[in-house]
C-alpha cells in the first residue's frame, strides 16, 4: 500500500481528502501545519505528499524547498484553491500543481501518475 503525506491547515478538508484517496487504496498520514509535515518527511515508507500552499507557520512553498533538501525526487503535489500561484508553480521544488475540486478527480489522476512514475 503507498502511504501519502497530507498537508493542509484544514481539518475538515485534510479529512475529506483522507477519505478519497484512503478509499483508492492508499495508506494516508494527514497533518496539519508545515512544520509538522517537515518531521514526517523523515518517515521513508512516505512515497508522496500533496501539499496546501497556504498554512499559518510555514507555507507549502517553504515545505517543499525543505522535502527536497530532505529527500530529493519524492514526489510533491501543491494542491490549493488559488489559481493565482499556477504561473510561479514551475520554480518549487514541487512535480504537480492541482486547484482544489469537489470531485477529487483530477489529484486522484496526479496521484496515480507521480506513484507509477517511480516504478518505471
Amino acid at each position: 500500500m503507498e502511504h501519502i503525506l497530507l498537508v493542509d491547515d484544514d481539518p475538515d478538508a485534510g479529512l475529506a481528502y483522507q477519505k478519497e484517496l484512503e478509499a483508492e487504496g492508499y495508506q494516508v498520514t494527514v497533518v496539519n501545519e508545515g512544520q509538522a509535515a517537515v518531521k514526517q518527511i523523515k518517515d521513508e515508507s512516505i512515497r508522496l505528499v500533496i501539499l496546501d500552499i497556504r498554512m499559518p507557520d510555514m507555507d507549502g512553498i517553504e515545505v517543499s524547498g525543505k522535502i527536497m533538501s530532505l529527500r530529493p525526487g519524492l514526489p510533491v503535489i501543491i494542491y490549493t484553491a488559488y489559481d493565482s500561484y499556477r504561473d510561479s508553480f514551475l520554480s518549487w521544488a514541487a512535480d504537480a500543481y492541482v486547484l482544489k475540486s469537489p470531485d477529487f478527480g483530477e489529484l486522484k489522476n496526479k496521484v496515480k501518475e507521480l506513484l507509477s512514475r517511480g516504478k518505471e
